[in-house]
């Protein structure tokens, strides 16, 4: 509300900058208070034709013609410093207003008429080889920029072109665990488009170009969480179909401890304490209650595939996923957790790179150890040698599972979960004390309900509530590596104002996340989007 406000405060002095600055250049005062008309005014001012205006109306475009229109307005009165163009660009109405208000300042044409002129005056002579007149134009050339300021605003062009292309078109990200092997591996650099699933427009709008949400080498947070803008999708170009990968925003990520190793969120160290134990820095941070807390659009960024999408009944039944009662497909380097044991000490386990099993695939439990490996990799590992044994690792039930409710939810794993329905927008839905678990967070965080639990019955809002209608959809995200992977059976849904892109395609690749182990030349262009 309050950058709205700011905005809307900010067109308003615009308009009274410009019913002061209109006189000067002969046009009628009062165009500068009328939304539309005046900006019409405005290029004729400056050069521009009329139907430039219209640029105006096109999102994203309209951010640099404005800023253009600016620069070239207070041009248009002979302000060509660095200086003014630079206010020009971040505040408007001061330097507007400023013109406007001072007698002494007079317009001096159309800046960009005058400007095209001039240069076909220089292009004239030189054609003609007038080097006298040339020289002349040259030196008296008012347009002219010095190298200086060539190079400051060539770098800012450059830096704010990337963040407008990262902020709301195409992002590359890096995959930094296993958890989507074997589709994408650790090391592979993706390309992401923002506007497959309708361009979110930024909410935190103080932060350093070009970092998500962490300052590199220092540490610390690379935003401020005010101003901030409400919520906003574009129109989409694509659904999110299922089985398909997506990336979004880690909808657990509010508040967490970062540590040199990975991020956790509160309930996850409470819930799950002995995270402390392989994590010292946790535990210290722990200890101080040194954790961040995000706003939407800062929390991690998490890739996983979309198996289930708003509407759905899921369901996982001996490592299958089943949707609304019938069996999917899997991925085809879908993997999982085996446990190997191998005849002898003396087996060469330097061969198993060559067969795309890697170190990082490895796991060592208490009493056994193994491999995260697709079904055909087991079956090589087994075809070497008669007394390797392979096994798929038992998976038992899992208390540290969505909803984390073993009194309504209990006996569920990872090969066995659910089912579990994926909310919808505009559904209705009986809500009971027995499946209040799998709705709280979404009522509560996700819609920003007031939820109570008072004598038995539920409160939202301070009304008693025996139903629930959702506000938007929701979405069940699984990684590929089914059984190495933090993904919706750790922490549950995906709301849609999370979704942040589509992955495109894999643009660079090392071996292990390393570029010291190699490039995956193999990988290099292929797309990130692998059934």
């Amino acid at each position: 509300m309050t950058i709205l406000i700011f905005l809307i405060v900010s067109y308003i002095l615009l308009s009274i900058a410009l019913y002061f600055v209109f006189p000067k250049a002969e046009v009628d005062a009062w165009k500068g208070l009328v939304p539309g008309l005046n900006f019409i005014e405005w290029c004729q001012i400056i050069g521009r034709p009329k139907w430039w205006a219209a640029l105006l109306l096109i999102p994203i475009v309209n951010i640099f013609i404005f800023a253009g229109m600016c620069v070239d307005l207070v041009r248009s009165f002979g302000k060509f410093g660095l200086g003014s163009s630079a206010l020009a660009v971040f505040y408007p109405p001061a330097i507007l207003g400023a013109i406007g208000m001072k007698a002494e300042e007079e317009y001096k044409g159309p800046v960009l008429t005058q400007e095209r002129e001039y240069f076909t005056q220089m292009r004239e002579a030189k054609e003609g080889q007038q080097d006298r007149k040339l020289n002349k134009l040259i030196n008296n050339n008012p347009y002219r920029k010095s190298a200086g300021r060539e190079w400051i605003e060539s770098i800012f062009f450059a830096v704010f072109a990337a963040a407008f292309i990262r902020m709301f078109l195409v992002e590359a990200y890096v995959i930094p665990t296993p958890s989507m092997e074997g589709s994408l591996m650790v090391g592979d650099f993706l390309f992401v488009s923002k506007s497959s699933y309708g361009i979110r427009t930024p909410m935190t709008v103080a932060m350093v170009p070009l970092l998500h949400n962490r300052l590199p080498g220092v540490g610390g947070e690379s935003y401020l969480k005010k101003p901030s803008l409400p919520y906003f999708r574009l129109p989409a170009i694509r659904d999110i179909n299922r089985n398909t990968p997506f990336v979004f925003n880690w909808p657990v990520g509010d508040s967490v401890y970062i540590t040199a190793n990975r991020s956790y969120t509160l309930s996850q160290v409470e819930k799950e304490p002995q995270w402390l134990q392989y994590d010292r820095q946790l535990a210290n941070k722990v200890r101080t209650k040194d954790y961040v807390t995000r706003p939407l659009d800062k929390k991690d960024h998490y890739i996983k595939r979309c198996v289930g999408i708003p509407g759905d009944s899921l369901q996982v039944i001996d490592r299958k996923i089943y949707i609304n009662g019938e069996v999917q497909k899997d991925p085809i380097n879908v993997q999982f957790k085996y446990q190997v044991r191998f005849p002898n000490s003396s087996f060469n386990k330097k061969k198993l790179p060559e067969w795309g099993i890697e170190a990082s695939d490895y796991w060592q439990g208490a009493t056994s150890y193994g491999y995260f490996m697709t079904e055909s990799q087991a079956e090589l590992l087994k075809s070497l040698d008669p007394g390797i044994q392979v096994s798929l690792a038992v998976q038992n039930q899992d208390p540290n599972l969505f909803p984390f409710d073993q009194a309504n939810y209990g006996g569920w794993s990872l090969d066995n979960y659910g089912p579990i329905y994926l909310p919808k927008k505009g559904v209705t839905t009986p809500l009971t004390m027995q499946n209040l678990s799998m709705y709280r967070r979404i009522i509560s965080v996700y819609e920003d309900n007031d939820l109570e639990i008072k004598g038995g019955s539920i409160y939202i809002n301070g009304e008693e509530s025996r139903e629930y209608t959702f506000k938007q959809d929701y979405y069940w995200a699984m990684g590929d590596n089914r059984h190495n992977s933090e993904d919706s059976r750790a922490w549950g849904y995906v709301p849609h104002d999370h979704i942040v892109g589509k992955p495109l395609f894999i643009w660079f690749s090392t071996k292990n996340g390393s570029i010291s182990n190699g490039i995956n030349w193999d990988r290099i262009f292929k797309s990130a989007n692998v059934d």
